[in-house]
């Protein structure tokens, strides 16, 4: 069994990984595109007090996403990787809202009865939170969950490629033109070589419509432009087991080892693959953030990362087969949840190609549905 994997972020990195382990002769081709979301993000794995979490088949992909992890990090450090970009630090879900905060600690408690790995959950007064991250305001009251963590995009992807190498994938770099004859992939074709495999997988994010669309198939996935912002703290300040912060807009803060804190990101649609950093952009980033953390306004910007997001109009994942074109998978459009649930998606898109079915229905993220 041969599998062509185009893409290389998270989720092609995760499927290369999980099918090379299992014997599969695995080619992973990537352009390396400016403005990859994988490159850029700095994930968030804490899908139990997400506003979306109300979206059930948003929310069952999620959790098992954050489930799934336990598993990867053991896989990666038995493979000798220590450097993957993983750290369970918690959560600050905060607000000055009390009944907010209410609503969130309700439904932690109701979701912790299926998902016991979110942890310990308390219930912190204003004054308390700033004692995990003491740049919040003080007037922030917050929910505090033990289980959540935070990711580094850029480190657990290429984590995830040195294990898959050490299995035996092949790493390209080029454009892949998929090859098909007879309603069939049988391939796809890198600058002039053609490589032949029994499925391909498209794995290629916000890019993925350019790639199948010469096909004759047609997906509802476009790039949303994120800005996010790193700032480097005054001084030598340990910030490693500093929380994700969440407040209850759709921005958020998390810190890095290094004394580095970062914020963000704005959610841009229409934008195409404008790779820039806009003065509105950092605005937007900078003000959110400093309304929740005034303790930052001292920080110096260390840089600027744009990542485009793959997302569809319903904000669901795309991950299946085309029923009229057979050896093709489809694994894209998880939006802002890449992190969360990129690994797991990967997985299950390596039992799609193997012809396996998958542990999860996916019916709700059939690739070729037509989101209202």
């Amino acid at each position: 069994m041969k599998v062509v994997i185009v893409g290389a972020g998270i989720v092609g990195a995760s499927a290369a990984y999980v099918l090379a382990k299992q014997g599969t002769e695995v080619v992973l081709v990537d352009r390396e595109d400016q403005g990859q979301a994988t490159a850029a993000g700095a994930g968030i794995v804490s899908p139990w007090i997400s506003h979306r979490s109300e979206d059930a088949d948003w929310y069952r992909l999620a959790s098992a996403g954050a489930r799934y992890y336990h598993r990867l990090v053991s896989q990666l450090s038995e493979d000798g990787e220590v450097d993957f970009g993983f750290s369970r630090v918690g959560a600050l879900a905060v607000s000055r809202d009390t009944e907010e905060l209410d609503r969130i600690e309700a439904q932690a408690y109701t979701r912790k009865t299926e998902a016991p790995e979110i942890g310990d959950i308390t219930r912190m007064k204003p004054g308390e939170a700033n004692r995990h991250f003491p740049p919040l305001d003080r007037d922030l009251g917050a929910v505090h969950i033990t289980g959540a963590a935070r990711v580094d995009g850029h480190l657990l992807r290429e984590s995830l490629k040195r294990a898959a190498r050490k299995h035996g994938v092949q790493v390209r770099k080029g454009d892949a033109q998929p090859e098909m004859a007879d309603s069939r992939m049988f391939g796809v074709r890198v600058h002039d070589e053609k490589i032949e495999a029994d499925a391909v997988v498209a794995a290629s994010g916000a890019w993925a419509s350019q790639m199948l669309e010469p096909l004759g198939v047609k997906v509802p996935v476009a790039p949303q432009r994120g800005q996010i912002m790193h700032l480097q703290l005054l001084g030598d300040i340990d910030t490693s087991r500093w929380p994700v912060v969440l407040p209850t807009g759709s921005h958020y803060m998390l810190a890095f080892d290094d004394s580095r804190v970062v914020v963000g990101a704005t959610r841009e649609d229409d934008t195409g693959f404008d790779y820039r950093i806009t003065a509105g952009g950092m605005a937007e980033v900078l003000n959110e953030a400093l309304a929740v953390a005034p303790g930052l306004a001292d920080s110096t910007v260390y840089e600027t990362r744009i990542g485009f997001r793959p997302v569809t109009r319903d904000l669901l994942p795309l991950l299946g087969t085309a029923p009229q074109l057979s050896g093709l998978v489809m694994a894209t459009g998880l939006g802002p949840s890449g992190l969360t649930m990129g690994p797991y998606v990967g997985s299950l898109a390596a039992s799609l190609a193997l012809g396996e079915s998958p542990a999860l229905d996916l019916a709700p993220y059939d690739p070729l549905r037509n989101p209202e």
